[in-house]
């Protein structure tokens, strides 16, 4: 069995500094697991045009508000507190946090090696997921 706290997380390799946020990785390969569990912050006010090529990812939002958009057609969904929402085709999109922080709980399949980070800089599509 595997029990952590979000407080047992900060502030150590666990806590990555994503590109727009952080990420608190409770769960990752190292831990013998097939699935990653994170609390993702995305920091208020920014867009991050991202994409899993090796993982597909399901988010559910427990605060803030902002809104996801599918980068090749366009189809937007906003974001709130008890909405979920799952790239189940490596879908490359757009992650929008308005005015607050948007915080999501994550699971990745298949784990993460807990370091990956995303290249936002160039604004283009790059990731290591």
């Amino acid at each position: 069995m595997i029990v952590r706290k979000l407080a047992d997380i900060e502030g150590t390799d666990r806590d990555v500094a994503w590109g727009h946020g952080r990420s608190r990785r409770f769960l990752i390969k190292a831990d013998g697991v097939p699935y990653s569990l994170t609390d993702t912050i995305v920091e208020a006010g920014t867009s991050s045009l991202l994409q899993y090529r090796n993982h597909v990812e399901a988010c559910y939002c427990i605060a803030g508000k902002g809104h996801v958009r599918d980068a090749i057609t366009g189809e937007e969904h906003v974001i709130v507190p008890g909405t979920m929402y799952a790239l189940d085709k490596h879908d490359a999109h757009y992650l929008v946090a308005y005015e607050q922080e948007l915080r999501l709980v994550c699971v990745f399949l298949p784990s993460l090696n807990g370091e990956e980070v995303h290249d936002l800089a160039s604004n283009e599509l790059s990731s290591a997921y």
